[in-house]
């Protein structure tokens, strides 16, 4: 899913425009054609087209208020083209992209989407009065609130304006019907509604789908594989999620926006990019360096750079490498038999091994003239001793790391179940 995210995320912006431009060119192309007479041709953009006069137009049984379609046809060619059932299709095309980017709602949400959920909000603070957009119920059953955006706001108001232009200024009711729970709710003025056959119907899933699907043919786009690029309307909620946080909102909030219970289904929504990985880290780097003290990011001195170069050259003692941090004392008074920092050179095995003969011989020394306390100082040495050459047992004389044959597992078969007996009657228990 992150990677459908990464290839789609950034032909947003071209889906957009091109959703927008394919609304405009047939809402000039229509315009044309109804201020051209039945059978006459006319001209737009170099190209000439005639208005068709279908004998479904000399139908009396027409209601009053339904304007019947437009048909065209381009001259030299025999496909008459429906132009006002092509310009209802590119608007609501692209109100469904832009509504969708500006709220990452799901579809089933969209449909849903009623006249009566815009409502207003009074900030107690300031006074001013926000637009919000309320989200009935779907998936988690419980509602949310969305703040308008003004490019969402715009997309609205067009959708409305759209409804009431044609049907007499008003929206008209209809009850949509819910594929999950087959059921059909009341009248209601739903915004995502078009005429079918003269009726007014709430869009579906399926015909949201559709509408995707035929402005990314128009376009043309192509995934890494080279095959159609396929945008669900679902990719729209997880683009959203991913721009959302990426842009600095806090996926609490994210997910208070999408409607999730847990930030957990919010996280599986985001892709986060490289490039965004990075700049991110690098503004935690810059944050936290400004809230850090400016000595410690200041130009080392020379004394100090030699310092710091000397502390290498003191780790070095005749038994190996001393671990301990830069700038630190040596605890052990320079014991470094007893260290456990101490990492022990295998070219010195045999100096070790002179070091632990040369101790056993001290405490047989202080064990025979009683001088038990000097006795406990050199057991401490020597056991600390035996442990370091038992580690150089384990690794290669060169220093490399020892390979370890694990072998190969060996399976058995389970043993057999013990046979059952018979029981008082004869039967097997």
């Amino acid at each position: 899913m992150h990677q459908r995210v990464r290839e789609r995320l950034p032909h947003l912006g071209r889906l957009v425009e091109a959703a927008e431009r394919e609304r405009d060119q047939t809402a000039a192309l229509l315009a044309a054609a109804k201020a051209t007479a039945f059978d006459t041709y006319f001209e737009h953009e170099g190209t000439r087209y005639l208005r068709v006069l279908p004998a479904a137009h000399k139908v009396t049984s027409r209601p009053d208020h339904v304007t019947p379609h437009v048909y065209i046809q381009a001259e030299g060619s025999t496909k008459r083209i429906n132009q006002s059932m092509a310009e209802d299709e590119a608007f609501w095309a692209w109100a469904v992209i832009e509504t969708l980017r500006h709220t990452g709602v799901r579809v089933e949400e969209l449909t849903e989407i009623t006249h009566l959920a815009l409502v207003s909000y009074k900030l107690p603070d300031t006074g001013e009065i926000v637009p919000l957009l309320q989200i009935v119920p779907s998936k988690s059953n419980e509602e949310r609130l969305l703040l308008v955006s003004p490019d969402l706001a715009s997309v609205l108001a067009t959708i409305i304006k759209r409804l009431r232009d044609a049907n007499s200024g008003k929206i008209p009711l209809t009850a949509r019907y819910d594929e999950h729970e087959r059921v059909t709710g009341p009248l209601l003025p739903h915004l995502f509604q078009r005429r079918h056959y003269w009726q007014p119907q709430v869009m579906g899933q399926n015909t949201v789908a559709r509408l995707l699907r035929k402005t990314l043919a128009r376009m043309g786009l192509r995934d890494q594989a080279g095959n159609p690029l396929r945008v669900t309307p679902h990719d729209f909620r997880r683009m959203f999620a991913t721009e959302a946080v990426t842009g600095g909102l806090p996926v609490h909030i994210a997910a208070r926006i999408l409607g999730h219970k847990t930030l957990t289904t919010t996280q599986a929504y985001l892709a986060v990019f490289q490039d965004d990985l990075i700049r991110t880290y690098r503004g935690f780097l810059d944050r936290r360096r400004a809230e850090r003290p400016v000595e410690e990011y200041r130009e080392p001195t020379e004394q100090e750079w030699r310092d710091f170069q000397q502390h290498f050259e003191l780790r070095k003692v005749s038994l190996g490498t001393c671990g301990r941090p830069y700038g630190t004392p040596c605890k052990h008074d320079h014991a470094c038999i007893r260290c456990p920092v101490l990492q022990i050179d295998p070219r010195q095995r045999g100096r070790l091994i002179e070091i632990i003969q040369n101790l056993r011989e001290r405490v047989r020394e202080a064990r025979g003239n009683g001088w038990l306390g000097e006795v406990e100082g050199l057991q401490v040495s020597l056991d600390a001793a035996n442990a370091k050459v038992h580690s150089l047992k384990r690794a290669p004389a060169d220093g490399r790391p020892q390979l370890v044959d694990l072998g190969m597992p060996v399976f058995t078969d389970p043993a057999p179940p013990p046979p059952r007996e018979p029981g008082k009657h004869g039967a097997w228990a």
